[in-house]
């Protein structure tokens, strides 16, 4: 929406600038996107009038023309355009002016003939579209005078207008605001009164659902002609081309006032003017000339000879007003939002009028529009208007709605009397009333209390109103709690070079059944057989993923995926965190050196890892028929999941030729390890400086069942809790199945122990005291016996 400066300042009575204008209205909820300055600034352009035009001798389409520019010699143009006629003064571009564009305008030679400068047109000048042709000036316009004058440089503000505020769209509505934030006073608009009447001979609404007030005043004894320089001047300082002094007018006051007119030529309509909807199929010549087919869900402004407007689209052709008209019919209407734009829709049809209507219009206003316009006419055009205005329908009964000052008080938490508040609102031009407040009948989108502390809290100023905590934190939920944990876990594994993966819920995988320990929850109605199923496991999903990977040459591959699964003997959902692991542990180097293929004990160390909870997280072997090697997961004693190794068949059928290396999966109930772990993971261990004095090793052989694992061990020794212990490392395993060099049913295990203190060095006497408990610890314990 263009804003005229220049002509704001005709509603608005302020000594700001352009842009502190522009900033308090921005403030008050119209941005105010961009600044433009229009006119025409162009040396060498100046008025001048055609003496002589006659056909070029060889060409059909250009003429070749005689002006007067006030130079005291007569200029020879070469001209194409055809709206012109002698004697009318044109803008004529002189040899040396640079046009927009860059366009260099000198004498020259077009067909042969000599032409002297360059006649314009509005688009030619940076004045908008303007009419086909040259830009024809007032006749009253002096030859010579430069076209700066004529067009001197104003500003305009393009302002993004929001749906609920139509009353925004006129210069009027636009001062009203302004002058409500404190940007000077508002100039009312003034308008003889003139008396109402209803009379169906002459205009009726058979459509009420279409039109809640339409309205007709004749106007007698006009004379169309060019509109006065004023006018035309208000018109293309918005962007809009001047037509004759009766439309002019009706588009002046809908961008004063926002109310769209429409006038017909009185001669050319038989009857009574109606709203009614069209009937079927019945057709329709609009003022561009275009044809179109009405439904019975379109409006219309008819006679009795048929449509003669689309009600608040376009007016007609046939009806419209001409250089014959002497006499008006000048309409103005309120036409209901939703109808309009649905015969927008329907016809494809946007124009100004409907851009308003389509929003809703001010009742009221649209009766003070009709008697602005009407006064404008009369001194423009002359003629004698009837007495009345015929009315069919009535402007909307005033609403009234109700405030409390507490609620203004609570919501916006700022501390404001009820006096003041009346203050503001009045501003706006809401009437205090005993009920409440009285809405102006421009403010539509004001219908509930909110909506008022809304316009306080406009008014007061967004940020004048401090910030206060008023919500009251909650406990935490279990919900919260799971939550927190999910992300704490992300956080981790991505830490440990783990990259998350996402599958859907709905699947058609063959390989759900394969893995879900129960049966599989089928879809009763699915879209189509890849959404069959519901996910009974995460595994088949890290699967396909894994496969999309290693076809765009990743080569190693870290997977997880949280979410939920569903199984059939289960009626609740769970949530899992599934792992795959695939590829060398480190990238290839030229040595070849610190690479080996990544195996079930790298995925089974990083879920022992996890929360560094390794008195929580235990493995046992397991069967399973797409893991040949497989170990249950164990957390607190519970069951937990599944991790193993991917059977060498499905391993080819879900890797690419090339691919080296197993691949690792594992599966575990999200709510076991949260049990086992708490509401958080621990923090990363902090780093300190490196140790001043050095450590001392020990090595042990230890002979053990073969049942005994080397996690028991470990278990063992960490048990002893003793605090000049630093680690702990096997370093050797080995059974003999003869019995000759290790008993029967025995296995050796050797470790490495490491003791250190960061205060000092360990005397030997400290070293092996620490070790003989901790060999105390492992005969107790595990039934370690030390080998010699």
């Amino acid at each position: 929406m263009k804003i005229s400066l220049s002509w704001l300042r005709e509603h608005l009575r302020t000594d700001k600038s352009a842009s502190e204008i522009a900033r308090i209205l921005t403030d008050a909820g119209l941005e105010v996107g961009a600044i433009e300055s229009t006119g025409v600034a162009i040396p060498k352009v100046v008025a001048a009038r055609i003496l002589e035009s006659v056909q070029h001798p060889n060409a059909d389409r250009l003429s070749v023309c005689k002006v007067d520019d006030g130079s005291g010699a007569p200029r020879q143009i070469v001209c194409g355009a055809k709206n012109y006629k002698v004697g009318d003064i044109v803008p004529l571009a002189q040899p040396g002016a640079v046009m927009p564009g860059d366009f260099k305008i000198k004498v020259g030679k077009l067909r042969g003939v000599e032409s002297e400068g360059m006649m314009c047109s509005s688009k030619e000048l940076g004045l908008g579209e303007g009419a086909d042709g040259l830009l024809i000036l007032s006749p009253e316009t002096r030859v010579g005078t430069p076209l700066s004058e004529l067009f001197p440089a104003e500003e305009v503000f393009e302002i993004e207008i929001t749906p609920n505020r139509p009353d925004w769209l006129g210069h009027h509505g636009v001062a009203r605001e302004a002058a409500a934030f404190g940007c000077g006073e508002l100039i009312g608009i003034t308008s003889p009164p003139v008396a109402a009447k209803e009379n169906p001979a002459v205009a009726s609404i058979s459509a009420p659902e279409a039109a809640s007030l339409y309205s007709i005043r004749r106007i007698d004894g006009v004379k169309v002609g060019t509109s006065p320089e004023w006018l035309r001047k208000r018109l293309e300082s918005v962007g809009l081309r001047s037509i004759n002094n009766i439309v002019d007018v009706t588009n002046f006051v809908m961008l004063e006032t926002a109310q769209p007119l429409h006038a017909f030529d009185a001669a050319k309509i038989d009857g009574a003017l109606t709203v009614r909807f069209a009937n079927h199929g019945e057709s329709f010549t609009a003022l561009d000339g275009k044809e179109y087919t009405l439904s019975v869900k379109d409006p219309v402004i008819a006679d009795t000879k048929g449509a003669q407007a689309v009600a608040g689209i376009t007016g007609g052709i046939v009806s419209g007003v001409s250089e014959s008209t002497i006499s008006l019919l000048l309409e103005s209407a309120v036409f209901e939002p939703s109808v309009i734009r649905r015969s927008i829709r329907n016809l494809g049809i946007s124009t100004d009028s409907s851009y308003r209507f389509e929003r809703g219009v001010d009742a009221r206003g649209a009766l003070d529009a009709s008697t602005r316009a009407t006064a404008l006419i009369v001194e423009l055009a002359g003629g004698t208007p009837a007495p009345e205005l015929i009315i069919a329908g009535s402007p909307n009964a005033s609403r009234i709605l109700a405030l409390r000052g507490d609620s203004v008080r609570s919501l916006l938490g700022i501390t404001i009397d009820d006096t003041a508040i009346e203050t503001l609102l009045t501003k706006l031009g809401l009437k205090k009333v005993e009920a409440g407040f009285e809405i102006p009948s421009w403010r539509n989108d004001l219908t509930r209390e909110i909506d008022l502390i809304e316009e306080v809290a406009r008014l007061q100023g967004i940020g004048n109103i401090p910030s206060l905590v008023r919500g009251i934190p909650s406990h935490s939920s279990e919900a919260d709690r799971s939550y927190d944990f999910a992300r704490g876990l992300r956080r981790r594994l991505a830490g440990m070079g783990f990259h998350e993966a996402r599958s859907g819920t709905l699947t058609g995988s063959l390989r759900q059944a394969d893995f879900s320990t129960g049966a599989v929850v089928t879809v009763r109605n699915p879209m189509g057989e890849e959404h069959s199923t519901l996910r009974a496991s995460l595994i088949p999903g890290l699967l396909e993923a894994v496969t999309r990977n290693l076809r765009h040459g990743a080569t190693a591959v870290r997977l997880f995926e949280i979410g939920r699964v569903y199984r059939q003997e289960e009626p609740q959902e769970r949530t899992f965190a599934g792992f795959l692991l695939t590829g060398r542990s480190l990238p290839e180097n030229w040595r070849g050196e610190g690479s080996r293929p990544l195996d079930l004990f790298d995925l089974k160390g990083i879920l022992e890892a996890l929360g560094d909870c390794t008195r929580e997280i235990t493995f046992r072997p397991a069967t399973h028929a797409r893991l040949p090697l497989a170990l249950e997961i164990v957390i607190a004693g519970k069951p937990a999941g599944i991790l193993g190794l991917l059977s060498l068949a499905d391993t080819r059928e879900a890797t690419v030729g090339g691919h080296q290396g197993g691949l690792v999966v594992a599966e575990l109930d999200l709510a076991l390890l949260q049990e086992a772990v708490g509401t958080a993971f621990k923090e990363a261990s902090r780093f300190g400086a490196l140790p001043k004095f050095p450590a001392v090793r020990r090595d042990l052989a230890l002979l053990l069942d073969t049942s005994i694992s080397y996690s028991a061990v470990e278990h063992a020794v960490l048990g002893a809790k003793e605090e000049l212990l630093s680690g702990i490392t096997p370093f050797d395993v080995f059974s003999d199945p003869k019995g000759e060099k290790v008993p029967a049913g025995k296995k050796s295990l050797a470790i490495a122990l490491t003791f250190l203190h960061p205060d000092r060095t360990l005397t030997a006497v400290e070293v092996n005291d620490a070790l003989t408990r901790i060999v105390a610890r492992l005969r107790e314990a595990a039934g370690a016996e030390i080998r010699g």
